[in-house]
């Protein structure tokens, strides 16, 4: 795989797993619909966002084509939109509490399985590159609900 586009679907899956598990669990105690409308917007929005701030990014490296730049946009945006729209899913079928859940298992999965892909393709042992993602991502999830109730107490 080349590596522009490598760079925009690891960074795009990852953004889209992180903020919309963060986005559910904090706003978890609300409505589905909000919950939804939250998770539209990341896929809009925030992918928009996400994909200028790679191309920026690789912009300033200096290093790049415009072809490679334009890649690894189009493949953040892309990725982060598409898997932001599979927590759709979850919350259109199950009741809220349970479709967090659910997604919270389904973003991990995704975190493992790209973590485990980078630690293979970089000679690492994929159990200490999962650990780490795993932790952050946990720790996002805790914050998140923990500022969510602290919002809704207010």
């Amino acid at each position: 795989m080349r590596h522009s586009i490598e760079v925009g679907l690891s960074f795009g899956l990852t953004s889209a797993v992180i903020t919309t598990l963060g986005l559910m669990v904090g706003l978890s105690g609300t409505s589905p619909r909000l919950v939804l409308g939250g998770i539209l917007l990341i896929a809009i929005a925030d992918s928009a966002s996400d994909a200028l701030g790679i191309h920026i990014s690789e912009e300033s490296e200096n290093r790049h084509s415009a072809r490679e730049i334009w890649e690894s946009t189009a493949a953040t945006f892309f990725a982060k939109f598409l898997v932001a729209l599979t927590f759709v899913v979850p919350v259109l079928f199950l009741e809220l509490a349970i479709a967090v859940r659910v997604n919270i298992a389904w973003g991990l999965l995704l975190l493992t399985a790209v973590s485990y892909y980078l630690a293979r393709r970089e000679g690492q042992h994929p159990g200490g590159v999962i650990a780490e993602h795993l932790v952050i991502a946990v720790l996002v999830v805790i914050v998140s609900r923990t500022l969510g109730l602290w919002v809704a107490a207010l």
